[in-house]
């Protein structure tokens, strides 16, 4: 508590020593007056996932708007050093502060009110993360994506490219890692139906139970890819690397998640192809828009609101805050016009995908569910 209280002195005293004449919102702030920082949540701006492209599209914004930008990784994996780093960013004087991921929940419940001119924008971190009955105050904004509208693309384009023996590998059993899983599951059962081949079409199913790979899950991907498995979602953070190690043993292949992922994952084991796609979030594009906002005193548009974000164009593809990366994908069978069809065809309505994330969706296909490995 001692602490928090010095950050929110120290913060204060710095605006008043710099004759900063502050209102009763970050809104009320004049752009010169903001300064950036971002929080990583378990892990680094290395992840080559959520903090690296969290980080990445903070830092180009900060640089494009000639702000001070810095970010914060908290000593460990827990709620006091995750406000630990909130607050020393507020003491080095940084008033709006971007966050990834459900972990930052109980930070902004504990920061949250208590810097009501700090601006806070929460990516992928919805209501559920929060204890019942939250608010969210006016400085903050949370932001999450329909991931499982991405991840039905990415299992209905790997099955119409060809691939019958599927995978999907995720990291802990949080909401967005469910939302990605049911939907790829929905998807590969969607175009194995329209294929006529659904009972050809399998898919593996287990969480690894962590967001980074190690020997043991690697060990599970061996079993895989040896027993036929042809491609694998790998759904969480570094937990790729178990997925791409053991599908490089068999000309095996992957399905990347939350940014593209092919790019990485090629020079990483300098193997052309092995990520056939990824199902994408639109981190950087929200990032982008919303600190653009911020930045225009536009706040009011987001304050103290949960955002769902999914598609906004049926006839542009890349407009969407979830999708394929057209531009790298590895897929021949299922091209962009194909792509762009079952785009139109979510939008309108044509084509449904649930939500739910409390029971694996009925389908045609076989799924098997493995219990988590760690």
């Amino acid at each position: 508590m001692k602490k928090k209280i010095f950050a929110v002195v120290l913060a204060a005293t710095m605006a008043l020593s710099s004759l900063v004449g502050c209102g009763s919102s970050s809104s009320s702030t004049s752009t010169a007056e903001k300064k950036i920082a971002m929080i990583t949540d378990s892990g680094d701006i290395t992840d080559m996932s959520f903090n690296q492209t969290t980080y990445e599209a903070s830092k180009a914004f900060a640089e494009a708007n000639k702000a001070e930008f810095q970010y914060y990784k908290p000593t460990e994996d827990s709620n006091e050093a995750r406000v630990a780093a909130f607050n020393n960013a507020v003491a080095d004087g940084y008033n709006v502060i971007v966050v990834p991921g459900y972990l930052f929940a109980a930070m902004v419940e504990n920061v949250a009110e208590a810097n009501p001119d700090v601006t806070i924008i929460a990516l992928d971190c919805s209501q559920g993360d929060f204890s019942e009955g939250y608010t969210l105050p006016s400085n903050v904004c949370c932001f999450t994506y329909q991931e499982e509208l991405a991840g039905y693309m990415a299992g209905y384009a790997v099955v119409k490219e060809g691939y019958k023996k599927l995978g999907f590998l995720g990291g802990m059993a949080v909401p967005a890692v469910i939302r990605y899983g049911y939907g790829f599951v929905q998807g590969a059962d969607a175009a194995a139906s329209e294929m006529g081949i659904s009972s050809d079409v399998e898919v593996n199913y287990v969480y690894g139970g962590q967001f980074y790979g190690d020997e043991a899950i690697t060990a599970t991907m061996d079993t895989w890819y040896s027993n036929g498995t042809e491609i694998v979602f790998a759904c969480g953070g570094g937990i790729f690397t178990s997925a791409c190690e053991a599908a490089c043993k068999v000309d095996g292949k992957v399905v990347g998640v939350d940014v593209d992922q092919s790019g990485v994952i090629e020079s990483q084991y300098n193997v052309k192809g092995l990520c056939v796609t990824s199902a994408m979030k639109g981190l950087a594009a929200t990032v982008n828009s919303t600190l653009a906002d911020v930045f225009a005193d536009k706040w009011s548009d987001h304050a103290g609101k949960f955002q769902n974000l999914g598609l906004v164009s049926g006839d542009d593809p890349s407009l969407n805050y979830v999708q394929l990366p057209t531009d790298t994908w590895s897929m021949t069978n299922f091209t962009v016009d194909d792509y762009k069809a079952l785009v139109s065809s979510m939008f309108s309505g044509t084509v449904k995908v649930s939500n739910g994330i409390d029971a694996m969706p009925s389908t045609s296909i076989k799924v098997t569910t493995f219990d988590n490995i760690h």
